[in-house]
């Protein structure tokens, strides 16, 4: 019982003593601070929706409307707190339990730090998903995010009716890609990336549209010449130049065979003409003949630069080409700013400072209400008695700092903002309540400033084993209490100014920054693909130039061979013939005699044919009987180099199919004595097994006189084929024909 007795009252004392004390606080002016749970449920109790006045680059006051709207779609009661992630300390929940016992009001209770949702709770209320919605903004918004568009989001996915199905595929989703989703927001590194990527193509794709139209455009003008590539021999040095655009290559001469009038011979011996007159009805022998691409028609090695009035116009189109990818990139990246759009007012901006120094001119120790206090009961009184008993002014200010508060999370310009409001020399003392740090700032008293300077390194940066905030602090004030005097009161050096919180959001425009160097990367980039591209187009003119050249039965698919071809079909074809077989005479070395005697002879003989002013141009007068057996000799001589040992013969019912490797019988034709014999006639393939229809040509190289008749039937050294004449006989009826001997 005595024991008892004793035990109570001791408890009566020490609560007698306590409420004495604050009885005497309250008598002297200076009501202890609230708790902070207390503080915001005063807070809720005045507007649902809470801002605190420590975010206001990032979540100004002035935005507590546009909460308040989104919460109303969620159809219950709604209270919203924003403060610092670190105001609610390891247990948001806890925090949002205490505010709802103080409040005593039912409701969904939503907790928003400056990195996202950080508690959901529902009092009273049913509203299903208020979990799962939390859970699921969490996983589908990027980091930078804003508070406003995280509760936007939260608000979005409750009333969506699917939010536990959404929470589960976004965890899934950030399992299976640990970057995240993508950034809401275009920050300045972004935007120097897209100047980057603009100024590459507003040069780049102009230019190299522009580089490979003006390529394809020359190339289109000189398909006859590149294609050909041609170039004709000197008459004296045996050397190829280039010959006329659209031209035929003729050697001047081969296998030491003399060069005699413009001709060479067929086997290395003597060319002679007949006194320059024409030989059976055919072309002007080599006396009075012109020099091969030397005299008479001067072989052009191609057309000059493009024109520069056509060039104009496609600068045109280029210029305006960039002009509209500019402007396109003016649409995609639209972005001005790295935030939400919300811009602090001025009364957000100086919020804290008016609350911090209201709290100051009552009483020289202020703690932050918003944040967990770092001082009990007993050490803020216990610090107020030390303030008042030194004989140097000096207030403490335990508020949080942070890159998104009015001063930008520098601590001088709070310190001179303080001293600024207050009008008065002092020590300010700023306490970080969450990282425990201390800073000191003399505003113009008595105090050696180098003695403060070099204070013990544990009251200003704290590790883990040092005291608590409050032990540090009453051991900053007696250091306070015993530092020696100054002559003259101090004045810190002016602090710079924080960024303007409107400028810091906004982002530097799409044609600044890296874009210029964009521009160069772009050029040199276009340089670069209109160089890839001009290279796969010559591999691929190679390819095709070998293919063209490759041996093989020259009417396959590389050789076509109509029945009835027109004029233009056979003179492109003769002058694509003779370039490919020129060019397969030029690397070869070590070809057989026979092979290679059989290849020259049908080169000269193709161009007795077709180029009687050995000039390296097509006649314009060559018939289409000449312009096809200028066509079949070339398809033979490369069949000579390809295949030494390939059949001499070509198929009698349309020589243009190539090489004949097999023989039919073709029955007599004909009645009495005109009726003529059996015959074995060369045949290709496809003719072996169905006899296709005959070559058919004009008499005429007029392609508007004449109707198509047998070759046969038609006048020149073409018609012997007919009978199954051999090529070496037809080579030598060719030279026999124009009088070369």
């Amino acid at each position: 019982m005595r024991a008892g007795i004793v035990l109570v009252a001791g408890w009566l004392a020490v609560l007698f003593c306590t409420g004495s004390v604050q009885a005497a606080e309250a008598a002297r002016g200076v009501p202890d601070s609230p708790t902070q749970t207390a503080y915001l449920a005063e807070q809720l109790r005045k507007d649902p929706v809470y801002i605190s006045d420590q975010l206001p680059r990032e979540v100004p006051r002035s935005t507590a409307p546009d909460f308040a709207r989104e919460a109303r779609r969620l159809g219950v009661s709604t209270y919203v707190i924003v403060l610092p992630s670190s105001s609610f300390g390891a247990e948001p929940s806890a925090v949002l339990a205490g505010v709802h016992d103080r409040l005593g009001r039912k409701g969904l209770y939503v907790a928003i730090g400056d990195t996202g949702i950080d508690a959901v709770q529902t009092y009273g209320v049913s509203l299903p998903g208020a979990e799962d919605a939390s859970r699921a903004t969490l996983y589908e918004l990027a980091y930078d995010a804003t508070p406003r568009e995280v509760f936007r989001h939260f608000v979005e996915v409750v009333t969506s009716g699917h939010a536990h199905q959404r929470a589960e595929q976004a965890r899934a989703a950030s399992e299976d890609d640990p970057d995240g989703p993508p950034s809401v927001h275009t920050d300045r590194t972004d935007r120097e990336n897209q100047s980057f990527v603009t100024g590459i193509a507003v040069t780049g794709i102009p230019l190299t549209a522009l580089l490979i139209t003006v390529y394809a455009l020359q190339r289109r003008r000189v398909r006859r010449a590149a294609a050909a590539a041609t170039a004709t021999a000197t008459a004296t040095g045996g050397a190829d130049r280039p010959s006329a655009a659209g031209g035929v290559r003729v050697p001047a001469t081969r296998g030491g065979a003399k060069a005699v009038g413009g001709r060479t011979t067929a086997g290395g011996g003597k060319a002679t003409a007949r006194g320059g007159k024409k030989a059976g009805g055919g072309k002007k022998a080599g006396t009075g003949a012109k020099g091969t691409g030397t005299g008479g028609r001067k072989g052009a090695g191609g057309p000059g630069p493009y024109p520069r009035e056509r060039l104009l116009p496609l600068l045109a189109a280029a210029a305006v080409l960039g002009g509209l990818i500019a402007f396109t990139a003016t649409q995609v990246f639209d972005d001005t700013t790295s935030g939400d759009g919300s811009r602090p007012t001025a009364a957000d901006m100086r919020a804290r400072i008016d609350r911090v120094t209201d709290g100051l001119r009552r009483d020289p120790l202020y703690t932050d209400p918003e944040s967990p206090p770092a001082l009990d009961a007993a050490e803020r009184a216990h610090l107020r008695r030390r303030l008042r008993a030194l004989d140097v002014p000096v207030v403490i200010a335990a508020v949080p700092s942070s890159t998104d508060d009015e001063s930008g999370g520098n601590r001088d310009l709070l310190a001179k903002a303080l001293h600024t409001r207050l009008r008065r020399d002092l020590l300010i003392v700023l306490a970080d309540p969450g990282s425990g740090s201390i800073d000191l700032v003399n505003y113009g008293t008595r105090v050696d400033d180098m003695y403060l300077i070099n204070r013990p390194r544990d009251l200003s940066y704290p590790q883990s084993t040092d005291p608590p905030l409050g032990h540090r602090l009453d051991q900053l004030l007696t250091y306070v209490s015993k530092s020696p005097k100054a002559k003259a009161g101090h004045m810190p050096y002016e602090p710079p100014a924080a960024d303007d919180p409107v400028e810091e959001k906004a982002l530097p425009g799409l044609f600044t920054g890296d874009f210029e160097p964009g521009l160069v990367i772009g050029t040199f980039l276009a340089g670069l693909l209109f160089g890839l591209v001009a290279a796969a187009c010559g591999i691929v003119r190679r390819i095709a130039r070998r293919r063209r050249t490759a041996t093989g039965a020259p009417g396959d698919v590389r050789s076509p061979a109509p029945t009835e071809p027109s004029t233009a079909w056979l003179r492109r074809n003769a002058r694509q013939e003779l370039d490919a077989l020129t060019a397969a005479l030029e690397p070869v070395a070590a070809l057989p005699e026979d092979s290679q005697r059989r290849a020259w002879e049908c080169l000269d003989a193709a161009a007795l044919l077709i180029d009687g002013d050995s000039d390296g141009r097509i006649d314009a007068d060559a018939t289409p009987a000449a312009l096809a057996c200028a066509i079949v000799l070339a398809r033979a001589g490369r069949t000579a180099i390809g295949e030494p040992d390939a059949a001499g013969f070509v198929c009698h019912r349309n020589p243009l199919h190539g090489v004949a490797y097999k023989r039919v019988q073709v029955p007599p034709e004909g009645s009495g004595r005109a009726r003529t014999r059996a015959r074995s006639l060369p045949v290709c393939e496809a003719c072996r097994l169905t006899l296709g229809p005959v070559l058919r040509l004009r008499p005429s190289g007029d392609a508007r006189r004449g109707a198509h008749a047998p070759y046969a039937t038609l006048p020149g050294p073409l018609a012997a084929l007919g009978d199954g004449t051999e090529i070496d006989q037809l080579t030598r009826d060719v030279r026999e024909y124009f009088g070369v001997h």
